[in-house]
């Protein structure tokens, strides 16, 4: 697919949360094809100034035509990293507003090569940089029977974790698991009953996505750090498309609890700590007309934060 042709999810209401401003400086940590930064790009004049990281070789190529753009610079790299990025490319100023689109792009599902989707057989590679890592086929031929399970059960919510990493186990030991055609057909068998609407290999292939690229980890790390580079005011515009990501967005935006235990001879409550981020609003989803435009966006929520 090619970037004028991608469609980018909840594109206004990511603009709208990160209330741009024609002057502002602006990070996308997930370039993919770069629907969400040129949308940004046509709302910055001449004194704003547009960051993309992306750690696909692909979406690299893909920002090359935004190259003349003097507003505009890549950074080849994972979002994760993002604020050791900005202290050498902006080390006087934090960012304005920052964006993430996570998990895979509809052209990465679309290229059968880079082993993402069950619904186009090739090699089971899942990489997001296919050059660096190990890929779902090389972690399935040497990980052991529970482990397997413990992946696609907490990170594809999977009921049939057991049945699914058992299948697999009997499988390889007679051929190696190489392709994405294999492994959702041998998901499908080992799945006794089937989601309506849902492909009974989805959540496997989202597990071991997830795993292979440590996505959550990944999440983790940029939530602990963000709060380092924004300044106050500065907004966050978050996408998520499972409930794991999701759950770990809203859980950094939420106002710190108070520990209610009293400590022994004092009659004064601990202090709180200290507020670094807020939600600004309620989480946005598509409505049915982007759905039906882009079906990618059923699952899409968005969150918007700000730098307390």
């Amino acid at each position: 697919m090619e970037p004028d042709t991608h469609i980018p999810v909840l594109c206004d209401a990511v603009l709208e949360g990160l209330a741009v401003r024609a002057d502002g400086f602006y990070v996308d940590g997930t370039f993919g094809r770069g629907g969400h930064a040129r949308a940004l790009l046509a709302r910055l004049g001449p004194e704003g100034r547009l960051l993309a990281m992306d750690r696909d070789p692909a979406a690299a190529a893909a920002a090359g035509d935004l190259a003349g753009d003097p507003r505009f610079v890549f950074r080849v790299g994972r979002f994760s990293a993002m604020a050791e990025v900005l202290r050498e490319f902006d080390p006087g100023r934090g960012p304005d507003g920052v964006m993430l689109d996570l998990g895979v792009s509809s052209p990465q599902l679309d290229t059968a090569e880079r082993g993402f989707s069950f619904q186009h057989d090739g090699p089971l590679d899942m990489r997001m940089d296919p050059a660096t890592g190990e890929s779902a086929a090389d972690w399935l031929a040497r990980a052991d029977e529970a482990e397997i399970a413990d992946v696609i059960y907490h990170y594809g919510e999977e009921r049939y974790s057991r049945r699914i990493a058992r299948a697999v186990v009997a499988a390889r030991a007679e051929h190696p698991i190489t392709r994405t055609g294999q492994l959702a057909e041998l998901v499908s068998r080992a799945v006794p009953r089937r989601e309506p609407g849902k492909h009974p290999a989805t959540r496997t292939f989202q597990a071991l996505r997830i795993h292979v690229n440590r996505e959550l980890e990944e999440l983790e790390q940029w939530l602990a750090t963000i709060p380092e580079i924004l300044p106050r005011g500065a907004r966050l515009a978050v996408i998520s498309f499972h409930s794991l990501e999701d759950r770990m967005v809203k859980q950094a935006l939420r106002a710190p609890k108070p520990d209610r235990r009293i400590p022994r001879g004092l009659p004064v409550m601990p202090e709180l700590p200290e507020r670094r981020l807020r939600a600004v609003g309620k989480p946005v989803r598509a409505d049915a007309a982007e759905q039906r435009a882009n079906p990618r966006a059923r699952s899409a929520v968005l969150r918007i934060g700000e730098r307390c």
